[in-house]
This record gives C-alpha cells, sequence and structure tokens, in this order.
C-alpha cells in the first residue's frame, strides 16, 4: 500500500505567492525596459555611422625639358586595414587570420611589442606575475593600472618571449600594423613584396578579414636611376606617414597621418604640387562597425607634373665625361685627394639648368669597392676657392670704381710686401693691359686693381697701406652683384652662400680678387659667367619650368598650368664698353695663341669664351683627419665660360677641387670643360 505525501497548504500558497511576485518583477522589468530605454535600445540597433575613408594616389611625374619622364610612379599590390572596433581579440583574431594568408616581416618588432603581445596571448600567466601584496595595494588605489601594468612587462622573462614562435611573431607584425590604423584612413599593412598569389587569396577571404582590403598602391620609379636622385629628392615611406617635425603642418592642410610627403629637395619644395587628392568613400556602418553601404565622394587625381629645365641627354652625356675625366686624372701622380668633380651649364639669358652634374668617389661601405656616386647637390651646397675664374668681376669692378680705365697697363713684377712671400703671377708677364691680364691671367694686375679700388700704395718691401678700411667689403659687394659668394636664388632648399675669410690684412684683400680668399660653388660660378655673358644682368637659376596637369585624370601630360619666368635679380650696371672688354679678354683665353685655355679650344668651330682658374688651397675634405693640425696645400681647378661668343646661348662652370698635390698641374678642368661644350653643340645640332 502507497504511503500519501501531504502538501501542507501553507507551504503551497508561499511557492505560488513567491512564483507570482518573482514573475510580476520581471513582468514590471520588461516594462520599464520597453516604456523607459525602448527607444534608446532601437536607436542604437538602428545606429549608423558615416565615415569618409580616403584612399592614396600617385604623386605627380617630373619630366625634362624634352618632355622625357625622369621620375613616375609604378604600382604595387598592397593590404591594408581600417581599424572596425576597438576589441583587441576580434582585432587579434583577424591577425591570426590574415598571418595564414601572407608572409609579412618581423624587423620592425621591439622587445616592447613581444611584451604587450605575450600578455595579451597569456592574461593569466601575465596576472600571475603580480602578488598577492600589490593586488591589495591595488585595490585600496595605492598602485595605479599604469603601475600595474609596468610591473608585469618588468616581470616578463626572455625565456618567456622566446616561446613565440616565428608563426606567433608574423602574427604580432600585422597586429602592430592593425593598431598604427584608424577608421578614416586605410593604413598599409603590407605593399612591399606582394606575390600575386597572397594579393588574390587574400582579396577572396575579405569577408572573414573584417577592415582588410586590398588595393593597388604606388612607389617612385626613377627613369634613369641614381642619375640626378639627390636633388630630386625622396619621400617618406607609407610606414613613415607625414614627418613628425612638420606634423601640425601637414594636417592643417588637410594631409591624413600617414600619406606619403615629399622629405628632400625637389619632392619637398614642389610637395604641394606632387601631391594629389585622395579618392574620397563615404562609408554607412552599422553599430558593429560593418559597412552597409558605400559612396564614392571623389575619384581622386594623382599629383600634378613638373616639368624641370634639365636635359637629360646631356645631363647623361655630362656625367659620362666627369667620371672619364675623373678617373684618367686619377693616374696623374699626387692625386690621391681627388675625389670630386662639378659641371654646371646655364641659359645665361634665362637662368635656366641644362645640366647640373657632380660626381663623387667614395667607397662603397657594402662592397668595400671604389664607385662613383652622385653628387648633383655638391653644384650648390659645397663652396671651393676657385681661382682666376674670378678675375673678370674683378676688372669690372676696378672699371666701374674708376681704379682702372680700359687700356691700364701695369708692371706684372711681383710685389714684396714687408713680412709676406713674394706675390706674383705664374711667370713674369712684361707691361699687360687689362685685356692681356685676362688672357694670360695676372695676378699682379688684379692685386693692382685691388690696391688702387682700396686707395692705397704699394711701396716695394713696405707695409700696405690702404685709404679705404672697408676696401675688402666694397669688393665682395661688387662680386655679389654677379652672384659671387651670395646665395643664386635655386629654387632648391640648403643653398649656400660660401665661406668668406676674417681677416682684413692688406694681403688677404689682393687674395681675394684672385679667387684665393673666399669660397664659391659651381652654380656662383655658373651665374657669375652668365651675368657677363648676357650683358651685365644676373639671372635667378631655376630647374621647374613649368607646372602641368595631369590630362583628365590618366597618366599623360597635360595642360600647361604655370609657367616659370625668368627672374633678373640685379643688373650690374656697367657701361657697354667695360663689358666688351671682358668679352675680347675671354674669347683671348681661348682662342688666341697665349691663351691659358688656347691649346684646349682653338680648334672649335662654336667660338668659346672663357676664363680658367687655379686656386692654391688647402684640403678639408673626407680624408682630413689622416693628417695633422696642418691640412696637406693642394690645387684647386675651375673653369668658367659660354658660346658662342658673339651671341652666347649656352654659360659653363667646371669646378674640381683638390685636383692634384704640387706643380703637376693634370688640366682635368679644361678637358672636361672643352668635352662638355661639344656635347652641347652636337646634341644641339641634333634637335635642330
Amino acid at each position: 500500500m502507497e504511503k500519501k505525501i501531504t502538501v501542507s497548504p501553507f507551504r503551497l500558497n508561499v511557492i505560488i505567492f513567491s512564483v507570482f511576485l518573482l514573475f510580476s518583477l520581471l513582468i514590471l522589468r520588461l516594462g520599464m525596459l520597453q516604456i523607459v530605454y525602448g527607444e534608446s535600445f532601437k536607436r542604437e540597433l538602428a545606429r549608423k555611422e558615416d565615415l569618409t575613408i580616403t584612399n592614396p594616389v600617385p604623386r605627380g611625374k617630373m619630366l625634362d625639358r624634352n618632355e622625357k619622364v625622369i621620375v613616375d610612379n609604378t604600382p604595387i599590390s598592397a593590404i591594408i586595414y581600417r581599424k572596425v572596433g576597438t576589441n583587441q581579440e576580434e582585432i587579434l583574431k583577424t591577425a591570426e587570420r590574415l598571418a595564414q594568408l601572407i608572409d609579412k616581416n618581423t624587423d620592425k618588432i621591439t622587445e616592447r611589442d613581444k611584451k604587450d603581445f605575450w600578455m595579451l596571448k597569456n592574461p593569466k600567466l601575465a596576472e600571475g606575475k603580480i602578488t598577492k601584496q600589490e593586488k591589495a595595494l591595488y585595490k585600496i588605489n595605492q598602485l595605479s593600472d599604469q603601475e600595474i601594468y609596468q610591473l608585469k612587462l618588468n616581470r616578463i622573462t626572455n625565456d618567456e618571449l622566446n616561446q613565440l614562435s616565428q608563426d606567433d611573431l608574423e602574427v604580432l607584425s600585422i597586429y602592430r600594423e592593425f593598431n598604427l590604423a584608424d577608421e578614416t584612413t586605410p593604413h598599409i599593412v603590407k605593399n612591399d613584396g606582394v606575390s600575386p598569389h597572397e594579393f588574390a587569396i587574400v582579396s577572396e577571404n575579405l569577408q572573414s578579414l573584417p577592415g582588410v582590403d586590398t588595393i593597388t598602391d604606388w612607389e617612385r620609379y626613377y627613369a634613369y636611376n641614381e642619375t640626378l636622385k639627390s636633388v630630386i629628392g625622396i619621400v617618406t615611406k607609407s610606414d613613415e606617414g607625414l614627418p613628425r617635425e612638420q606634423l601640425q603642418y601637414f594636417l592643417t592642410k588637410g594631409y591624413s597621418h600617414n600619406e606619403r610627403v615629399g622629405k628632400s629637395y625637389l619632392e619637398m619644395q614642389y610637395d604641394d604640387v606632387l601631391h594629389g587628392h585622395q579618392s574620397k568613400i563615404r562609408n554607412l556602418t552599422d553599430a558593429s562597425g560593418n559597412v552597409i553601404a558605400s559612396q564614392v565622394i571623389s575619384d581622386g587625381n594623382r599629383g600634378k607634373d613638373l616639368v624641370l629645365s634639365i636635359d637629360m641627354d646631356l645631363q647623361m652625356a655630362v656625367e659620362k665625361i666627369i667620371e672619364e675625366e675623373m678617373w684618367a686624372a686619377k693616374k696623374f701622380p699626387r692625386t690621391t685627394l681627388l675625389d670630386r668633380a662639378y659641371v654646371v651649364l646655364m641659359d645665361p639669358h634665362t637662368g635656366e639648368i641644362l645640366t647640373m652634374a657632380g660626381k663623387r668617389i667614395e667607397r662603397n661601405k657594402q662592397t668595400g669597392q671604389t664607385e662613383m656616386s652622385d653628387d648633383a647637390l655638391g653644384t650648390f651646397t659645397t663652396t671651393y676657392n676657385v681661382g682666376s675664374t674670378v678675375k673678370g668681376a674683378t676688372v669690372l669692378t676696378g672699371y666701374k670704381t674708376g681704379a682702372i680705365l680700359p687700356g691700364t697697363v701695369f708692371d706684372d713684377r711681383g710685389l714684396k710686401i714687408k713680412g709676406t712671400p713674394l706675390k706674383k703671377s705664374y711667370t713674369y708677364l712684361g707691361t699687360i693691359n687689362d685685356i692681356n691680364a685676362l688672357k694670360k691671367s695676372s695676378n699682379v694686375y688684379m692685386f693692382h686693381t685691388a690696391i688702387r679700388v682700396a686707395k692705397g700704395c704699394y711701396e716695394f718691401n713696405k707695409p700696405l697701406k690702404l685709404g679705404d678700411p672697408n676696401a675688402m667689403e666694397k669688393i665682395r659687394n661688387h662680386f655679389a652683384a654677379f652672384g659671387l659668394g651670395t646665395r643664386t636664388g635655386i629654387d632648391l632648399p640648403n643653398e649656400q652662400s660660401g665661406l668668406k675669410g676674417t681677416s682684413n690684412l692688406p694681403g688677404f684683400m689682393l687674395d681675394l680678387v684672385i679667387g684665393q680668399y673666399d669660397t664659391y660653388s659651381a652654380m656662383q660660378l655658373a651665374q657669375y659667367v652668365s651675368t657677363i655673358a648676357n650683358g651685365g644682368y644676373r639671372m635667378k637659376p631655376f630647374l621647374v619650368k613649368q607646372l602641368r596637369e595631369p590630362q583628365d585624370g590618366t597618366d599623360k601630360i597635360g595642360g600647361v598650368l604655370k609657367e616659370i619666368h625668368p627672374t633678373v635679380l640685379n643688373s650690374i650696371d656697367v657701361k657697354r664698353e667695360w663689358l666688351d672688354r671682358v668679352h675680347l679678354g675671354f674669347k683671348k683665353v681661348m682662342q688666341e695663341p697665349g691663351g691659358t685655355a688656347f691649346e684646349y679650344f682653338k680648334d672649335t668651330t662654336y667660338s668659346p669664351a672663357g676664363k680658367t682658374g687655379t686656386a692654391q688651397a688647402f684640403y678639408d675634405g673626407p680624408q682630413r683627419n689622416k693628417f695633422g693640425k696642418e691640412p696637406p696645400p693642394v690645387m684647386n681647378l675651375s673653369l668658367v665660360g659660354y658660346a658662342p661668343s658673339n651671341k652666347p646661348e649656352v654659360a659653363m662652370a667646371v669646378l674640381v677641387p683638390w685636383a692634384f698635390q704640387g706643380e703637376k698641374d693634370n688640366r682635368i678642368n679644361v678637358k672636361i670643360g672643352r668635352r662638355v661644350l661639344d656635347k652641347y653643340f652636337e646634341l644641339r645640332g641634333k634637335s635642330h
């Protein structure tokens, strides 16, 4: 017989009442959520975010005066990431999935990156790094979150970090890139060596890689390899982004943090022109960050193009000439210190730079081999004593100050100033006038001219007394009117004006007027000789001739946006008769027996005119530390010229510092100059 279970009515009532009460509370809570917070939840579920995404576009091209491409862009495949949420676990999972599809370089990973990643992968072990006492202090706010985190970091051992596998490090490398991204600007995860397979497989799996995308990016392409590359400049890499020191400047101009910008020289000087307008896409996302609609706001345009004044065929030919003549000169004795040479060709009437070539012999740090490298920058960023090439400015200064007249003659006998060695020409030239002083390069003629400018009086073996204590500065000011000892105004940064000697002793003033005291650049020499060639106008040298629009968003060059016109910086304000005498003296240098360059230019057909220069200087190059307190004496060689002499169309400056030591002149300056002018007229003949 079964035993009956009796239930107390009171107990049953309590149970029923409790159930009723719980259901009542639940219904009340649901009601409150529906009535009080319902609209808020609906808005949150329906929330959409409007984000404008920018994508990179190629920079503008650079072309030479004949519209040959110098710098262009090469399309490259890239994998990018845009942050779609802040959940680190989800971001890490995406990084792990992407790491299975691509190879990722791990060179940029730091020890701190590894420690952060280790803690993310091992949260329990990381938590175990904190003692009970430290946890207690944390609870009573005696230790901050940051201090706790730092304690964990400090206690991670090298053995624990070494547990991270190569696969882990690739995930970390990708995760690290993800954390550099933001919601509006895609961050490049990989654009170096993305294989077709990687690009394809990532593209196929984008649904499972939130925030990841594949695009076509670009990198700079240099059609002439290293030629002029130093002058062209460089662009920041995608992982550099905006330069820190100019961050606010670029941000206020609407640039994104990781945009690439010009970092030096032409790329930097004309960045606002070369930099394109990024494509913009408006994405509509839901509350989870998923894109639910997209709209193209702007397709974007590549940057505008620069047309340079440079003739690349001429540039390449001149560089080849410099290299060949330097290697040939190195076979002469006492040329150990010869390691560089510069040539500038300019249109004397406009200031357009046709060629700016510089070469330097250096030891390759990786291979240990001696090789020739580009040093076009040296044409305006390095300065040297140039010697007698400045004597045209000295004679014109003499005319203008009334120190000499056309036809004034001096005896070329050396000057003996008390307490100093005899100051003389390279040989005794007899009684000589202004024209022949230029032709034969008389130092003594220039000394007498300077003494008269300074209202001085020379007496044999007595101190040289000058009536005008400001004479040296006066001469420098006259030289500056030609472009010597002052910045030429070239449209590039970092131009050097040269070094000025600090002593005002009379003997140094005499050195100044023969180019053996202050220092000048090859670009200054080109501006100086152009001023003489064109009739007395100092023209601003420039590289950029035109700004051009890209045609219809294509790679073709379009219409002229801006033409750069010649700029006259100043006039030297001299009589035509004076200039004619200097022109004649320069012509005799190259075309009449006895001229210092006649042997090298006597059989030319283009009627050159110019002036040679040899400066006694002291070596201050890269091997300076091999010598003691006193640097070794060296000879700098230079040459300025223009042609044709009756109607100049090209001006030239050649500068070879530290060309040789001792008395054996290798004449590298005139050898280079002859071949360069020959090549100019050869190429000009082909183009006409």
